[in-house]
């Protein structure tokens, strides 16, 4: 199908255009730049006289799939009725169409919003198999996931054997292969081990009872192995020490110990966090923000913290074990399994508590000193500091000063005190918020074919109508097209698409499979294969290699 997009104005910063006027020509789910004497083959047309015009969005870090999702799912089915309730009426002949967050539900809301590519960023490899079966299900948004490794037995063993980094990298290696994911994650490198023999804080240099390990020690050999391996998305960091007060010094720690190697920090938010004051919790947003501006080899995403009700759900087994006690309601669910773990727990930010508004000031305290917009991502780590529909306010909050103020001043007043928010005066522009959402994105996980609207790049596209507050702008996209296809049209889902997961070829020695396949054979309830994604069970086309 061939067709063009008129009169828009388009923001794409991989070719420097902020906001000229220019046509989009589209043929065969790609862009395309046609010469003059076929122009008129394009007869379909968007004339979209002064609309804005971005390539698809791209979300490097969300919870949508897997076992963390799934048990939440389970655990409160209010925050999914409520909502519904409230908001939802989409054609009755959509499969799910009144969803909020399962499978549909979840591609169906980040297509109104103009999102095209989205992240798991833990994917187990126990759970791998199921956890891409249901990435399949969800339509309208192409899918990748990051493999989980640093509390695993078989790293821990090999680091304790002195194996080698050559060895430990083909183990990487195998692992983003056989789980079919596009990189790397490490979750609190060694504590959830610790945690199974009983400990409750774990910091960089503690070391992992029966290894002999530090979870230094496993972070530089994991980061080691990315970069050996040439992977395209640096390591994907979770810290220590998540949410306690005073963490911004782990946080800073671990940054020295990327050595210059990348290294991607994830809901860093939720690192911030200095403990001056006679409340003990104070803002270390500026100490933060100095260290990404100062080291060009980290990238953020935030995890901006948004007031209203959610859910955490997390593999920090350790850290959501201390966190249980803050349930809200009074739920909570906490699970021990091969090679790691997890925690679901209710939660409501509320804006007229000290802790919950000093989160919510950090989080844009973050985004707004950070210098460099390409290092800096829009993440709410969903669902842990709010749910993903939480990114149009997110998006007002960091582009309209004065709306910015307003919702300052109905937050708890002390926390005020210990934050520098209100004497930040920047606002971010559409120009950057192209640069966090599409082309920053792209680059950072290899996708070379979206982010852009460049000739050649998968027609990934959204159009948003500017005659509106831009909350409400980036709610509900005027068109966004997947692969070409027109996909919503004013903020509603026209059709289910189906759609592909993004997975990674990395080259290994083959000889670290029989040493894998002996030691789960020795330690495991499974055998190797179990831990593998068969291609076998999915749709032919589901899976493209990066």
């Amino acid at each position: 199908m061939k067709f063009k997009i008129v009169n828009g104005k388009v923001f794409d910063p991989t070719q420097r255009i902020n906001g000229q006027k220019m046509d989009i020509f589209v043929e065969d789910g790609k862009i395309v730049n046609p010469h003059k004497s076929d122009l008129y083959k394009f007869r379909t047309s968007y004339d979209v006289n002064g609309m804005i015009v971005m390539a698809g969005a791209i979300d490097i870090h969300s919870h949508i799939a897997g076992g963390n999702v799934n048990n939440a799912r389970l655990l409160s089915p209010e925050v999914h009725s409520n909502f519904v309730k409230k908001n939802l009426n989409r054609k009755k002949n959509l499969p799910g169409f009144n969803s909020r967050w399962t499978a549909e539900g979840t591609g169906y809301r980040y297509a109104e919003m103009g999102f095209t590519t989205v992240v798991e960023p833990a994917i187990l490899p126990i759970n791998s198999f199921l956890t891409h079966l249901e990435l399949e299900k969800i339509p309208m948004i192409d899918k990748a996931g990051l493999a989980i490794l640093g509390n695993d037995s078989f790293l821990l063993e090999s680091m304790h054997k002195k194996k080698g980094q050559n060895f430990l990298n083909d183990y990487v290696a195998y692992t983003v292969n056989s789980t079919k994911c596009l990189g790397l994650k490490v979750i609190n490198a060694g504590g959830a081990e610790f945690f199974k023999k009983g400990g409750e804080t774990f910091n960089l240099d503690d070391v992992v009872p029966s290894y002999g390990v530090t979870s230094r020690d496993i972070l530089t050999s994991l980061n080691k192995a990315n970069e050996e391996l040439k992977i395209k998305h640096p390591l994907h960091v979770h810290c220590n020490n998540l949410g306690v007060p005073g963490n911004i010094k782990t946080i800073l720690e671990t940054i020295k110990t990327a050595e210059g190697r990348r290294m991607h920090l994830a809901h860093v938010q939720f690192y911030g966090y200095d403990n001056k004051g006679r409340k003990g919790f104070s803002s270390g947003s500026v100490d933060l923000a100095d260290a990404v501006n100062k080291n060009k080899n980290i990238t953020v995403d935030v995890g901006q913290v948004m007031f209203k009700p959610t859910l955490t759900i997390s593999s920090d087994v350790l850290r959501q074990f201390g966190a249980r006690n803050n349930a809200n309601p009074k739920k909570w669910i906490i699970n021990e399994v091969e090679d790691g773990g997890g925690g679901i727990i209710p939660y409501e930010y509320k804006k007229k508590n000290f802790v919950n508004s000093l989160q919510w000031l950090i989080g844009l305290e973050i985004f707004l000193l950070v210098k460099d917009p390409s290092k800096v991502f829009f993440t709410t780590d969903h669902p842990n500091g709010a749910p993903f529909t939480s990114y149009p306010e997110l998006f007002r909050l960091l582009m309209d000063y004065d709306f910015r103020m307003q919702q300052i001043s109905l937050i708890n007043q002390d926390s005020i005190k210990f934050s520098f928010l209100k004497d930040i005066k920047r606002t971010y522009s559409l120009n950057d918020i192209a640069i966090m959402t599409r082309s920053s994105p792209a680059n950072i996980l290899g996708l070379k074919d979206r982010g852009s609207l460049k000739p050649g790049c998968i027609a990934d596209i959204s159009i948003y109508d500017p005659n509106q507050n831009i909350d409400e702008m980036f709610r509900r996209a005027k068109y966004v097209f997947k692969n070409g296809d027109e996909v919503v049209k004013n903020g509603k889902v026209l059709k289910h698409k189906n759609t592909r997961t993004i997975a990674a070829n990395i080259k290994y020695e083959k000889s670290i499979i029989k040493n894998v396949e002996n030691w789960t054979n020795r330690f495991y309830s499974l055998d190797k294969e179990e831990f593998k994604v068969d291609e076998n069970y999915f749709r032919e086309d589901n899976f493209i290699y990066s």
